[in-house]
């Protein structure tokens, strides 16, 4: 009998002991994730990020609840960004720049890579050209993610994707993303070569310059794609952007472009006169979505809007804005 109770005893005891082990276990596999910041200091590799931060004092927004991707660059990456823009270290930058540069890598709400497509978001910061609108950035989907065009471009790529964290998603990149200038905007979507071969074909008119600048900024610039190109080329005959004379180039380009103003789509108004860069104006009309009526009474519908720069602002259209010569 003695021997039948220390079984028992040691039965109960072992039953207890699997039960204890087994709720353990749950708990483990029921933890909460960490916060995006939490893993950012687990990660020795991002030691460089989480002291930006903390610098200019994010770090508690992405601890907080909230829904947040942070697109995280390495310690090389912030290196390599210190090194270009001629900083002896992180202290070396002004808190208030480096501030908008962090928020150029975070966008407010959630998205893992599987639910990325090519085109624009918009990231948490602000440049010098609106107050109000944030900076835009371009994803380009592929067999990976590359953002604003690559590192060639003053963006990044994403090296790793999808770590899950309890306030949003932190994919790790490769550069450090630079505020995008209309030029790096347009040099990272492939729909606007044609318009980046032309600002550059006739280096005399300074074009990449002045719009990759802030003199006589912010631009907004009506972005015509490469079909639009394309047509244009077909109608008026000319055999290629080589053929165009300097100045009818010079001159048409100049009249996709307002200067000194960031005209965003909700301030265009019907009837609206725009005056361009080229001294000439085109007529805004809304009547069945936004078009442009160009000084030869040809029309072009605004296909895209409010992509958002650090000097200016981009709106697509879909065929090419011919001024009078």
């Amino acid at each position: 009998m003695k021997t039948f109770k220390i079984k028992l005893i040691a039965f109960l005891a072992l039953i207890a002991f699997v039960s204890i082990s087994c709720n353990n276990d749950d708990d483990d596999s029921q933890q909460t994730p960490q916060t995006i910041l939490s893993i950012a200091k687990a990660n020795p590799d991002l030691s460089s990020l989480i002291a930006a931060l903390e610098k200019a004092d994010l770090a508690a927004t992405l601890n907080s609840s909230g829904s947040y991707t942070v697109f995280a660059p390495n310690n090389k990456a912030f290196s390599a960004f210190l090194s270009a823009n001629g900083y002896a270290n992180l202290n070396a930058v002004p808190v208030a720049a480096l501030k908008e540069i962090l928020l150029n890598h975070v966008l407010s709400t959630k998205v893992k890579s599987s639910e990325i497509t090519t085109g624009y978001v918009k990231t948490l910061a602000k440049g010098n050209a609106s107050a109000s609108n944030t900076i835009s950035m371009y994803l380009e989907k592929n067999t990976g993610v590359d953002i604003n065009g690559g590192k060639g471009n003053g963006g990044a790529t994403v090296t790793t994707a999808d770590i899950e964290a309890s306030n949003g998603v932190i994919h790790l990149v490769d550069g450090v993303i630079g505020l995008p200038t209309i030029v790096n905007h347009a040099v990272a979507n492939k729909n606007f070569t044609t318009l980046v071969t032309a600002l550059s074909y006739n280096s005399a008119s300074g074009f990449v310059g002045i719009l990759s600048g802030t003199a006589n900024s912010p631009f907004t610039v009506f972005a015509p794609t490469n079909t639009a190109f394309a047509s244009f080329l077909t109608e008026t005959g000319f055999s290629g952007l080589s053929a165009i004379p300097a100045n009818v180039l010079e001159t048409t380009l100049k009249y996709h472009v307002v200067a000194g103003a960031n005209v965003q789509s909700t301030s265009l108004t019907n009837g609206q006169v725009v005056n361009t860069f080229a001294s000439q104006s085109f007529k805004i009309g809304l009547t069945g979505g936004v078009k442009i009526t160009d000084t030869n009474n040809r029309v072009s519908n605004i296909i895209a809007t409010d992509v958002q720069c650090s000097n200016g602002i981009i709106h697509v259209i879909d065929k090419v804005l011919l001024p009078k010569f």
